[in-house]
């Protein structure tokens, strides 16, 4: 269903003898973006297994994961449920709707009481030929999944392997296949994220502890963002032509020009950025902000 993942060369100005590689999964697949593909990968076996004919899982108005669990579903053959984070009488969001056009059954669970309502379902997921999944596809499945990319791509060269962080599950996976003498550096997305570094450890399967979490690149929050990271964004589409996003890959990549600049990493070190994929966040934005 996708192509391998590849590693291109980057150009960075600010470089300073480091060597700046980005891991591209945003091209293994036109929907099934980035790691969605490879999170999903563990789930679907299970589904298999269990003889499910329905996938559900949790999202967001704008969650690549939504819209990936949909394409995907529709092409093994499964309903698919999106219980959405978000209330019915406001304004269907273009992920949304793509994800209606993969035969997705939405349902709306609001805003104000979403986790507790989705952790009322994850605890009574016992519905006969319903299949369900975290949102983002975080857990165990979902991290042992990831960890299958070094069957395609070869991370062993890197001194550092840096990427934003959502429910830490991709981290995880890149920690679990990492060598000891790799620092693995994640950006967590969200603001006042005191929990994640307990959820990464959680469903990590073995106790490795070489990363970092840096938590100054939030941009302020989930989904926010600041002239500052929109500016980002568009140099690194001109000196790359790689498009990111504004909730996961522009925080990525903003603050890794901040960490340059501050002389954080090693002297000639070889980094690699991971572009995560999914491009959904970008829909939310007026059109012309961006360049790409």
């Amino acid at each position: 269903m996708h192509t391998k993942a590849t590693i291109t060369n980057l150009n960075y100005d600010q470089a300073n003898g480091h060597s700046l590689d980005m891991l591209r999964l945003d091209q293994v697949h036109p929907v099934v973006s980035g790691n969605k593909w490879y999170k999903l990968k563990g789930y679907l076996d299970e589904v298999i297994q269990q003889k499910a004919h329905t996938i559900a899982s949790f999202g967001g108005p704008f969650s690549n994961h939504i819209v990936a669990l949909a394409f995907a579903g529709k092409t093994f053959g499964y309903s698919t449920i999106g219980y959405i984070r978000y209330n019915q009488n406001e304004t269907l969001t273009p992920s949304l709707q793509e994800a209606m056009n993969y035969g997705m059954e939405l349902k709306y669970l609001g805003r104000t009481h979403f986790q507790e309502q989705k952790a009322s379902l994850l605890d009574n997921k016992k519905t006969s030929g319903i299949y369900f999944i975290d949102e983002g596809g975080y857990g165990q499945l979902g991290t042992t999944g990831f960890a299958s990319l070094i069957e395609e791509v070869d991370l062993s060269p890197y001194d550092y392997i840096i990427a934003a962080v959502g429910t830490g599950t991709m981290l995880a996976g890149l920690i679990n296949i990492s060598n000891d003498h790799q620092k693995i550096i994640g950006i967590p997305v969200l603001k006042n994220e005191g929990s994640i570094e307990k959820e990464i450890n959680t469903i990590l399967p073995s106790m490795k502890k070489n990363y970092t979490l840096l938590h100054q690149f939030h941009q302020s929050g989930y989904a926010k963002t600041s002239e500052a990271q929109i500016k980002c964004m568009n140099q690194f589409w001109k000196d790359n032509n790689i498009a990111t996003d504004i909730v996961y890959t522009g925080k990525l990549i903003t603050a890794v020009d901040t960490l340059l600049k501050e002389n954080y990493f090693d002297k000639y070190s070889r980094i690699l950025l991971v572009h995560s994929g999914g491009l959904q966040g970008n829909r939310s934005l007026a059109p012309g902000i961006l360049d790409f």
